[in-house]
């Protein structure tokens, strides 16, 4: 099962709106296939897997991180694919909560003759499928914020300047961290002041690069900007409040980004409607990396779930805090330390809901 969670993280970033299941089939004490859901949510894990065991399938152990699907969707039930195939033991990490699932797939299984076992690792496996639970349970994306710090507890420089926090190790970290992620969101002055690419720029993940979002009340991005300009490379999704101008909406829409409009409150679009429009687009994992505002913003509603606290050696002196003002720990008071990676000079400390 640790194998299959393993396998099940390469898909994270990659398999939206699906979830990004493990799968491992093993027979007579050797492991005879191996599967993880493949880019754009199919094949399922479960299906690759018993592809690469072929015959050996018959009488083994299926090993998987999430229930196995028991609905025709755009490909047939893996349920069907493993009974079919003969596995006579299925051992499950946590089901479904999916209601289209939601136990029917093992159902289907043990009406079958086929032994099934849940519950094998599940805390491992509910944080894997975090995204995947959130967006079904709650109807949003699981929210991880990313911020960094100097030493002496500063975002940038006053004035809103940009300056150098941490160094190459921490911003490879960050790219893999982003091509993790469904979607990544800033503001509007985020994308003004540092016109941020927000992509996967390491080899062999620049494909997997998120869809940029960027908060934009009055849609005032310049079309110049990296966010539009690369936009039919990288898909980018700006939203808006229903005042701002239609025209500036057509523009957009003709250099191929997408705008959704959200209620707002004195130029402050609400989140919640954000979220749950990012999750009616398959949106389950997303990553907020935008400045002190939209942190703070995030903090305020209690939006978020995992925190990515990257910490720079020097000090900065004269500068602007992380939050917009509030305290770091309004953050970390309510989410617990899981992790501390040193990266060079540099630390990351990730911190998760408790």
């Amino acid at each position: 099962m640790r194998l299959a969670l393993a396998l099940g993280r390469r898909g994270l970033g990659n398999t939206w709106p699906n979830p990004a299941v493990g799968c491992v089939i093993v027979k007579d004490g050797v492991i005879v296939g191996r599967g993880w859901t493949q880019p754009g949510g199919r094949p399922h894990a479960e299906v690759e897997a018993l592809r690469r065991a072929r015959r050996a399938a018959k009488g083994a152990t299926l090993y998987c991180t999430l229930e196995p699907c028991s609905h025709e969707g755009k490909s047939p039930p893996c349920a069907d694919a493993i009974v079919k195939a003969g596995v006579a033991r299925v051992v499950s990490a946590i089901e479904d909560p999916n209601p289209d699932v939601a136990g029917q797939g093992h159902a289907r299984l043990r009406e079958n003759g086929i032994a099934v076992d849940v519950g094998l690792l599940a805390d491992e496996a509910r944080r894997a499928h975090a995204g995947h639970i959130e967006r079904i349970t709650a109807g949003r994306p699981h929210v991880t914020l990313k911020l960094a710090i100097s030493a002496d507890g500063k975002a940038g420089l006053a004035g809103r300047k940009q300056v150098a926090i941490t160094g190459d190790e921490a911003r490879d970290r960050v790219f893999n961290i982003r091509a993790q992620h469904d979607a990544i969101l800033v503001g509007l002055g985020t994308v003004l002041a540092d016109n941020p690419q927000l992509t996967a720029r390491l080899p062999g993940l620049y494909e997997r690069s998120p869809v940029r979002v960027v908060l934009d009340a009055q849609l005032r991005v310049p079309l110049s900007l990296s966010v539009i300009s690369t936009c039919r490379d990288v898909p980018t999704f700006v939203f808006a409040s229903h005042k701002a101008s239609p025209v500036a909406e057509e523009i957009l829409v003709a250099k191929g980004a997408r705008v959704f409009r959200v209620d707002d409150t004195q130029g402050r679009l609400d989140l919640e409607e954000v979220l749950k429009l990012l999750a009616a687009e398959g949106i389950s994992r997303l990553m907020v990396e935008g400045g002190p505002t939209v942190a703070a913003s995030f903090v305020a509603a209690d939006l978020v779930d995992e925190f990515m606290l990257l910490k720079g050696p020097k000090d900065i002196g004269d500068g602007i805090g992380p939050l917009e003002g509030m305290p770091l720990d309004k953050l970390t008071g309510k989410l617990k330390l899981d992790a501390t990676e040193p990266l060079g000079a540099d630390t990351l400390e990730h911190y998760v809901r408790t």
